[in-house]
């Protein structure tokens, strides 16, 4: 399964550029090399009953979307063909805007003081930017993680955005709410993260907050909480926050209302 995929591996810029179902079909290599065309990707699913391989990873999936599997390490191994076609699919996009459709229409609702007080918490990595290029070299998650492969693709500062938080973004910004970016990534990260974002669109935002020595020891709920309770003392309204992981939306000062993306790929606590 594993040389299967990479057929689709490196650089899916392509995959993020539009919704188009070609774009599925046109991947690149990071050093702009072209693949060959591969077929559309396909649901693991079938009819009439027959067995179906991988359908099992689906039922697992909805167990890691809905936090009842929680601690987990790696994806299992058996599900690294069904996970990847999930996310570079036409499913994970979907499903990403269905939430960001819900957040926009929560937005829109809002009566809200014309003070530039109201930001939108986006978390950054599988939220505002896309790390499946280095994840599909890396099995989609099958693979522990490695903090110094991770890191180095970090530092490309190459990742694309997730095309639906994008538009949420630019959404947000028109009327008149903030984004407020709250990433686990160190302060030694802040140059590259910024570019990384202006250069993926996010041309503009209140905060970029990043881990501090001082959160050395944190959990990712700790962290997170205190950031957006600081946030909050400084007087701002947290309108909405999204992320793709639970640690994102859970604790302290979660803000008036909390949206999952999805992510399947890793876990965080």
């Amino acid at each position: 399964m594993a040389s299967s995929l990479v057929l689709f591996l490196a650089n899916i810029l392509p995959l993020f550029s539009d919704g188009s179902p070609q774009a599925a079909n046109h991947l690149l290599l990071h050093h702009n090399h072209q693949l060959p065309q591969i077929h559309l990707l396909r649901p693991q699913s079938g009819a009439g009953g027959s067995h179906v391989p991988g359908l099992s990873c689906l039922s697992w999936r909805l167990g890691v979307e809905t936090n009842n599997i929680i601690g987990w390490k790696t994806i299992p191994q058996e599900c690294e063909g069904y996970v990847g076609h999930y996310m570079l699919g036409h499913q994970y996009r979907l499903d990403s805007k269905v939430v960001t459709d819900e957040a926009l229409l929560h937005a829109q609702s809002l009566n809200l003081p014309n003070d530039g007080k109201n930001v939108w918490v986006f978390d950054v990595d599988e939220t505002s930017l896309s790390n499946l290029p280095y994840y599909a070299q890396h099995g989609f998650g099958v693979e522990p993680y490695n903090s110094t492969l991770f890191n180095k693709w970090v530092m490309e500062g190459e990742a694309p955005a997730l095309p639906e938080s994008l538009t949420l973004y630019s959404k947000l910004l028109s009327v008149g709410i903030k984004p407020v970016f709250i990433t686990g990534r160190s302060e030694d990260e802040r140059n590259v993260t910024t570019t990384n974002l202006l250069k993926a669109g996010y041309h503009s935002w209140e905060k970029l907050v990043l881990k501090q020595s001082s959160d050395s020891g944190k959990t990712a709920v700790e962290y997170k909480s205190d950031a957006r309770k600081n946030l909050e003392e400084n007087g701002y309204r947290i309108i909405g926050n999204i992320g793709d992981q639970w640690s994102d939306l859970l604790g302290t000062n979660t803000g008036n209302r909390t949206f999952k993306l999805p992510d399947p790929m890793y876990y965080i606590s």
